[in-house]
């Protein structure tokens, strides 16, 4: 297949193969990896009827010195055996979710996109319930599932600010109940309120806590993150709240700039005091936020990227690409 790198979208691709494995009798199988992008299932799986299904997302990069490098895959292993243990499935192995992204690279190594493209090889991890009955419960049967594909820059043509929404209308996640882990019916949920955003002429959806509605939780599909007038990095704290790993790293960054790391309640009325803001989240890195609309108040920052988010982006862009030191370990090189 010829693949235009440079124009590539974030979209599904399809690839040579994908690699499965399945949980029968209490124990994971073997890992065979298939060239048909199809699964066969009974119309009575879990998955399909009560919800046992997560899933997650990493990304592969052609570095500058032309080997292949994977971004801190150990924690969204840890991050998909949290979802599994909170919906009743079996937890993925840390050993078999690693030798799962690894032979689906491998096996896929012609579709990461060359350096200096601005792509990347977008890995998905699935992870299902499968067997067939009507009763609620935990399914018997699972399959472990890792997908990749090729994507390009989210933004073409650079970080485009994007308008938000203040949704207060509805709620991603009750409290205590599965907002702080990646199961596809919190995406589900996010559906109406991406759409009601939509018609009010912003991109992205910003949620409140459900308790209150007082309270900033996230955006739809990414981790809410301010920057002071003071050079603060304040992001919220809440049960409720997806653990972003891509949060945490650019947390991590910006303490090593020196800046104050703020992870705590965040107010919605402090939103028109904040200098920059920005959704962060694997896609895209940061997407900053050119304005928080809402039925009282529309609350306006930079046309542009922000300084602070800027100079966080590169730092990350660059670490990811090999174009920076990696101190903090976090790329893993793949045999390709």
């Amino acid at each position: 297949m010829e693949i235009d790198w440079k124009n590539l979208e974030f979209k599904y691709m399809p690839v040579k193969s994908h690699i499965r494995y399945s949980y029968r009798n209490g124990k994971w199988g073997e890992g065979q990896l298939s060239n048909d992008p199809n699964i066969t299932l009974s119309i009575a799986a879990t998955c399909f009827h009560y919800g046992q299904a997560a899933f997650e997302g990493l990304k592969v990069f052609r570095c500058k010195d032309g080997k292949a490098r994977i971004f801190r895959p150990e924690e969204n292993a840890k991050r998909l055996q949290s979802t599994a243990n909170h919906i009743m499935a079996p937890e993925v192995p840390h050993d078999i979710f690693m030798e799962a992204v690894f032979q689906v690279v491998k096996d896929n190594a012609d579709y990461i996109p060359p350096y200096g493209t601005g792509g990347s090889l977008y890995i998905r991890p699935l992870l299902i319930g499968t067997s067939a009955q009507i009763g609620i419960s935990p399914s018997l049967d699972y399959e472990f599932i890792v997908m990749a594909m090729p994507v390009g820059a989210y933004y073409k043509g650079g970080i485009k600010p994007v308008h938000a929404y203040l949704v207060e209308e509805f709620d991603r996640a009750a409290p205590s109940g599965t907002g702080h882990v990646k199961v596809a019916g919190n995406y589900a949920a996010g559906l109406k309120p991406r759409a009601l955003a939509h018609s009010k002429g912003a991109s992205i959806a910003l949620f409140l806590d459900a308790k209150e509605h007082k309270y900033i939780e996230e955006f739809g599909t990414s981790n809410f993150i301010a920057i002071t007038k003071d050079n603060k990095y304040v992001t919220p704290d809440s049960s409720s709240i997806l653990r972003s790993i891509t949060n945490l790293s650019l947390m991590k960054i910006a303490e090593d700039c020196g800046m104050t790391v703020e992870r705590r309640p965040v107010h919605k009325d402090e939103l028109a005091d904040f200098a920059e803001i920005g959704a962060c989240g694997t896609a895209v890195i940061i997407t900053p936020v050119k304005s928080i609309m809402s039925e009282g108040i529309t609350c306006t920052y930079s046309d542009d990227i922000g300084p602070v988010l800027k100079k966080l982006h590169e730092r990350m862009i660059g670490i990811q690409y090999g174009e920076l030191p990696d101190t903090y370990n976090w790329l893993v090189e793949l045999d390709t």
